[in-house]
């Protein structure tokens, strides 16, 4: 895999153009540069070198006008399920790239390459030519964060040469070499930087010593610990202290933190500074109430464990764009690092906890569009916007996914999940789904002059409509949100959000909400299954109550109602799955087509 192909050649070109290049970036090579019209070859001393040369050159470097384009030379015979995926975003979730990879086929193995660039890159095994194929005509150019991804076949050494067994091709080649010291085996799961990154606020007066001349201390501590770390310096102009966020393993991340701290620690003994300065971390809300734990259990014990004292800033200090809480530790720097590693450990398993549910959410509603619920941290610029494969914001107010209910995002470019499963006019189908919150939550949904319901409708792309109250003594009242399942995802999302910010349920108590769905008195008993299996396996698989109250009478349309009561993914996850039995029963009702063509003669 040393052999380069440079593509884009200019026809003036020559070998020596070519050699001065590769020598002005100081990249060696092993044999001569063979050029013909429009492209050339060269060999490389080793894999890291040509990995090297195609970060540094492909597309970036011009010769007589021209960008060069540089890859591995493959031979056609062993172009075939192996292909190299270059430029991933550095913090991208593995999750995201699972699900991309396999929109085009089975992926037996993905490796990822160690390399000197910023960005990631893997190597990729599809279980098919034609996968493989697809997959690089369709990734290559694809944007992520705004970088494209650079897609190139590699040399595969399972590959069969074009003359077959028995004719001189070369089958089962084998590997060469065995991975290096530090990369994961073949098929193993690479492991990224942590998904979650550490986000501390530091008083403004030492950003100086933290940043050092001419960047050098920050630099140092990038490179000890192996991390990117982002200091928000002109971010609230004037404000007493500036958040700092730090990309890089759970471990790189926590040697930072206590590098930080040290430096801190110093510059306020070298300018006389007597104040305590405490550890301050910055955590997304939806994250809190689990890092806290029941009666406040989670916490007592990192407080008892570390010796420390931990405190967390309110609710009332949330805001609309400032999803996150301060959290301050206080003790020596030893004691403070330590509850650094339990205060994140915590917030890494909630995390984790939201994206596997997500996961769950996205198999369940087909074709769901992730992005475009509003769910995850935007680009640098800040705000939340909704992509998921985007890089926290450089803003204090998103280093996390709000996870449906946190604030609203704007849209974004389609994430590829698999095909839905549309009705036969090629629309998903319209569900109604009737929520029902607190009666006093009402003003906080319909907002000012109904803004707030105005502008979750758009955002949602659904029907939101609050229906009268039973009475002037009523407990509830009922929210009728009529839309394809993607935006019912996003209103009753929202909706649960609204409930939490507002204070209607308290910071350690769960947003739990009934919903009702109208189903067909006839699929009423496959909703239940005998003797109640597929109600129970339902309520064991989404955690959420379901009830299909007896004795109902059908109503107009012959239709009675399924009780649903839980948090939201809960909800949501039970939802999916009863609208999947309902397009069974209507699949299975669907009249079949008569036989077409010709009849067949009849013999004599």
């Amino acid at each position: 895999m040393n052999k380069l192909y440079i593509g884009n050649v200019s026809e003036e070109a020559s070998a020596v153009d070519l050699e001065s290049i590769f020598e002005q970036w100081k990249i060696p090579y092993s044999g001569p540069f063979l050029v013909k019209t429009g492209y050339a070859f060269v060999d490389c001393p080793d894999e890291k070198v040509a990995m090297k040369a195609i970060d540094t050159l492909s597309g970036k470097v011009e010769l007589h006008g021209k960008l060069l384009e540089v890859e591995h030379s493959v031979p056609k015979r062993q172009r075939s399920c192996k292909l190299q995926i270059r430029n991933i975003p550095p913090h991208m979730q593995w999750e995201v790239l699972d699900g991309l990879l396999a929109q085009y086929g089975t992926v037996e193995s993905c490796e990822q390459v160690n390399t000197e660039t910023e960005t990631a890159v893997v190597n990729v095994r599809y279980g098919a030519k034609d996968q493989a194929r697809q997959a690089l005509e369709k990734l290559n150019g694809f944007l992520m964060e705004s970088y494209a991804l650079k897609v190139s076949y590699i040399p595969d050494e399972l590959a069969t040469g074009p003359e077959g067994p028995g004719l001189g091709g070369r089958r089962g080649m084998a590997a060469r070499g065995t991975p290096r010291s530090g990369s994961p085996s073949l098929g193993a799961r690479p492991k990224m930087q942590s998904d979650v990154p550490l986000r501390m606020l530091v008083p403004t007066q030492f950003v100086g010593a933290i940043i050092g001349k001419e960047g050098s201390t920050i630099r140092n501590i990038t490179k000890q610990t192996h991390s990117k770390i982002d200091i928000h310096r002109k971010e609230n102009a004037g404000a007493a202290e500036k958040p700092i966020t730090v990309h890089s393993t759970p471990e790189g991340c926590s040697s930072a933190c206590r590098s930080i701290m040290e430096i801190m620690q110093k510059e306020a003994l070298d300018t006389k500074f007597t104040e305590e300065i405490p550890l301050k971390i910055l955590a997304h809300n939806n994250f809190v109430g689990r890092l806290i734990g029941k009666e406040g259990r989670n916490l007592k014990k990192i407080e008892q464990d570390t010796e420390t004292k931990i405190t967390i800033s309110p609710l009332q200090d949330l805001t609309l764009y400032n999803p996150e809480r301060t959290i301050t530790v206080k003790g020596s720097i030893e004691a403070c690092a330590q509850a650094e590693q339990e205060v994140m450990k915590k917030i890494r398993e909630a995390y984790d906890n939201d994206i596997a549910a997500m996961n769950l959410q996205s198999n369940l509603i087909p074709g769901l569009n992730l992005n475009a619920l509003g769910l995850f941290p935007g680009g640098a610029s800040g705000g939340v916007s909704p992509s998921m494969v985007s890089a926290p914001p450089a803003g204090p107010q998103g280093a996390y996914p709000s996870f449906g209910y946190g604030v609203c995002g704007s849209e974004a470019a389609p994430w590829p999940f698999p095909a839905s499963s549309p009705s036969l006019s090629g629309q998903p189908e319209t569900e109604t789904v009737y929520l029902f919150i607190p009666a006093l939550a009402v003003g906080a949904i319909i907002g000012k002059q109904g803004q707030h319901i105005k502008q979750l409708s758009r955002f949602a792309g659904a029907s939101i409509k609050i229906a009268p109250a039973d009475g002037v003594e009523a407990k509830q009242r009922m929210v009728i949100i009529t839309g394809p399942p993607e935006a019912q995802f996003k209103a009753q999302g929202r909706i649960f959000g609204k409930l939490k910010e507002e204070n209607f349920f308290g910071p350690k108590e769960e947003v739990k909400l009934e919903a009702h769905i109208k189903v067909p008195s006839s699929a009423a008993g496959r909703v239940i299954g005998k003797g109640g299996k597929t109600v129970n396996e339902l309520q064991n698989l989404s955690s959420a109550e379901v009830v299909v109250p007896r004795d109902q009478t059908p109503d107009e349309n012959d239709q009675v109602v399924v009780k649903i009561s839980g948090h939201f993914y809960a909800s949501q996850v039970a939802q999916r799955r009863i609208q999947e039995i309902l397009s069974q029963v209507r699949r299975q009702q669907e009249p079949k087509p008569a036989p077409s063509g010709p009849s067949l003669a009849r013999r004599k």
